[in-house]
């Protein structure tokens, strides 16, 4: 399928993100189950909290890794992209995931500001500590490829995450042990939570973006056309949509009118434009005669089918 190539030049693939985040699938699941039994010893909810980070992580990766492994699966004559939008549902789902953490956290927080609990503060920089190199291994692993691709991005935000709630956790421990202060816990918890909530939901409209089809953030129409209307042969571009299959996969479609050249010169020359200045590999462009709308066989976005209560001019008889 073209969707293959496309991103495989302008982007990340799937597959080559498949073993960054396998391996930090592996490690964070390895830790999780250390940092829950960890929390409840030491009593600690930042350490809960980055616990509950990390087995969200757990989940967000595997449905990551699940996504990546379907959207391989071939094109269908009922499904004729493919599956690659159960990438952009994965990410849905990581934000959705990210934001019920956030208000979990924050809501713990606050019960704890209200109702202190005793913390040992030792196990819980130790724990903390070694939550920490877990998660900087898998920020390193997927800085990379969550720079291009929306699913990976989704699994990446909660590490991050995780990364600075151990952070959090660690120094919380630091100012118990040395001040014996017990709000820095909850406080840490409640700075971990603020920062997730504005990346979940950049991540959220992001996903939302490609499932409504939205013009990618990326591509200026307004120029897009002009650059179309530039082409030699051009006399007007109409019916002109560019929507995100998935990640680095963008498709577009529109209705040119040209005269004075062959259609299949001007065709290839917007191929060429496309590619070359927009990234964009699979349109499907439609070549079309000045006055073709006289049959009444116009597109329903062509502006002259479009004049309020008028009817589409009657068909050419003989």
């Amino acid at each position: 399928m073209t969707g293959h190539r496309d991103r495989a030049r302008h982007g990340i693939t799937g597959a080559e993100a498949e073993r960054p985040l396998a391996l930090v699938f592996a490690l964070t699941a390895a830790y999780t189950a250390v940092e829950i039994v960890a929390g409840f010893v030491t009593g600690s909810l930042a350490l809960l909290a980055d616990a509950g980070h990390m087995l969200a992580d757990v989940l967000g990766l595997a449905m990551a890794l699940g996504a990546i492994r379907f959207a391989r699966r071939a094109a269908t004559p009922g499904r004729t992209y493919g599956f690659y939008r159960a990438e952009v549902l994965a990410a849905l789902a990581n934000g959705l995931l990210l934001f019920g953490i956030a208000a979990y956290i924050l809501l713990e927080a606050w019960a704890r500001l209200v109702t202190p609990a005793p913390i040992d503060a030792l196990p819980m920089a130790v724990v903390a500590a070694g939550g920490l190199a877990v998660n900087l291994v898998g920020v390193r692993l997927l800085h990379r490829s969550a720079r291009h691709n929306l699913n990976v991005r989704g699994a990446f935000l909660e590490v991050l995450a995780d990364l600075l709630g151990s952070l959090g956790a660690l120094l919380a421990a630091a100012v118990i042990a040395l001040t014996g202060w017990w709000p820095a816990d909850p406080l840490a918890s409640l700075v971990i939570a603020l920062f997730v909530v504005p990346r979940a939901w950049r991540l959220l409209r992001s996903a939302l973006d490609v499932l409504l089809e939205s013009t990618p953030a990326h591509i200026d129409l307004a120029r897009l056309e002009a650059a179309m209307r530039a082409v030699p042969g051009v006399t007007s571009v109409h019916d002109l949509h560019v929507w995100t299959i998935t990640s680095g996969f963008v498709a577009m479609s529109a209705h040119v009118e040209a005269s004075g050249r062959r259609s299949h010169e001007v065709l290839h020359d917007l191929q060429a434009v496309l590619r070359r200045d927009f990234h964009i590999e699979h349109a499907t462009l439609q070549v079309e005669q000045p006055g073709h709308a006289d049959d009444g066989a116009c597109c329903a976005m062509d502006p002259r089918c479009l004049v309020v209560g008028s009817e589409p001019p009657e068909p050419r008889r003989g």
